[in-house]
């Protein structure tokens, strides 16, 4: 299995709708309409494909000057635990080295804390950073 991975937006909506549910993220498969919108309106997504098959996908927001907020990490369940998802953080990380806040949320799970922290990212319930959060 050859993983490539494509910096094209242009992706289907079939295949954004496939990986969205496989991950269980129904939230953002009510209106794939706005789905598909938030993809082309991202600073920066990054896909990895075997063959025709969207396997996983990384989504970036932000400025790309002083701030990047990942937005979504995804992979198949079938291609989890390859390094898939790290190559994807990775490969932002490199291309916005020069940003100096590199800003994600999510759920709080061992697996999830660890996967971050080892690529680099500092938890806001240490140090000197504090998180907030607004959900409507």
């Amino acid at each position: 299995m050859e993983i490539k991975f494509s910096r094209d937006k242009a992706i289907k909506l079939e295949q954004l709708e496939k990986l969205y549910n496989d991950v269980e993220w129904y939230a953002y498969t009510k209106d794939l309409d706005v789905l598909q919108q938030a993809v082309y309106q991202s600073l920066e997504v990054i896909s990895a494909w075997n063959g025709d098959e969207l396997v996983a996908l990384i989504r970036v927001v932000g400025d790309g000057l002083t701030i990047i907020y990942i937005q979504d990490i995804l992979v198949l369940n079938a291609y989890q635990n390859q390094g898939i998802a790290t190559q994807l953080v990775q490969q932002v990380l490199e291309r916005y080295k020069h940003v100096r806040q590199k800003v994600l949320l999510t759920e709080e799970a061992p697996d999830v804390r660890r996967f971050y922290e080892k690529n680099g990212f500092e938890s806001c319930d240490k140090g000197s950073l504090v998180a907030f959060a607004k959900f409507d």
